[in-house]
C-alpha cells in the first residue's frame, strides 16, 4: 500500500439514492483459519466437522462475524469506499453459510442525510444455492473533504 497511490471514497455530495455494489467471494479454509487464528475464537461449530453433522446444521459454519467483514470491506472499499466508515449496523443472518459456499452481497444506498454527514444502506446476502444468507441496514460516513491544503500529507489516498 505504501507508494501506491489511492483515491479516497466518493464523498457525500457525489453519492445517489439507490446506488448499488455486488460482490462475490467463496470462503476458503484459509480465511477461517486466519480468523480462528485472529480470534482465538475455538466454536467447534466453526471447525470441527464431527461436532457439526451432529447439530441440525450438518456441518459446519462460518461465523457470522465473518460475513459481516466481507460487507465492511464493501463499504470501505467500494460504496462509497476508502475513508468510510461504519457507525451502525443491524443485520440478520436468517440461514448459516457453509464452509467452501460461495457468497454474493449487494449493498445499496437507502438514504442519505447531508446535514448529519451519514448514509443508510441496504445489505442483502446470498449463498450459493440462492438462500438469503443475511439481510440488513448499515449507517456509513462516507470519507470528509480534507480541509486543508496540508491534507496533502496523505497523498497516498487521493
Amino acid at each position: 500500500m505504501i507508494g501506491k497511490k489511492r483515491k479516497l471514497g466518493r464523498k457525500i455530495d457525489e453519492l445517489k439514492n439507490g446506488e448499488s455494489y455486488t460482490a462475490s467471494s467463496a470462503i476458503e479454509d484459509r480465511d477461517l483459519l486466519m480468523y480462528l487464528g485472529l480470534t482465538d475464537d475455538a466454536n467447534p461449530l466453526y471447525i470441527q466437522h464431527d461436532y457439526a453433522s451432529e447439530t441440525p446444521y450438518k456441518r459446519p459454519v462460518v461465523p457470522t462475524v465473518m460475513i459481516f467483514g466481507k460487507i465492511s470491506s464493501i463499504i470501505s472499499m467500494h460504496l462509497p469506499g476508502p475513508g468510510s466508515h461504519i457507525i451502525k449496523q443491524h443485520l440478520n443472518y436468517p440461514k448459516p453459510l457453509f464452509h467452501y459456499s460461495e457468497i454474493k452481497i449487494t449493498a445499496e444506498i437507502s438514504l442519505i442525510n447531508k446535514r448529519d454527514h451519514f448514509i443508510e444502506v441496504n445489505i442483502v446476502g446470498y449463498d450459493d444455492e440462492g438462500d438469503e444468507i443475511v439481510n440488513g441496514l448499515v449507517t456509513v460516513r462516507p470519507p470528509y473533504e480534507p480541509k486543508s491544503m496540508n491534507a496533502s500529507s496523505l497523498e497516498n489516498f487521493y
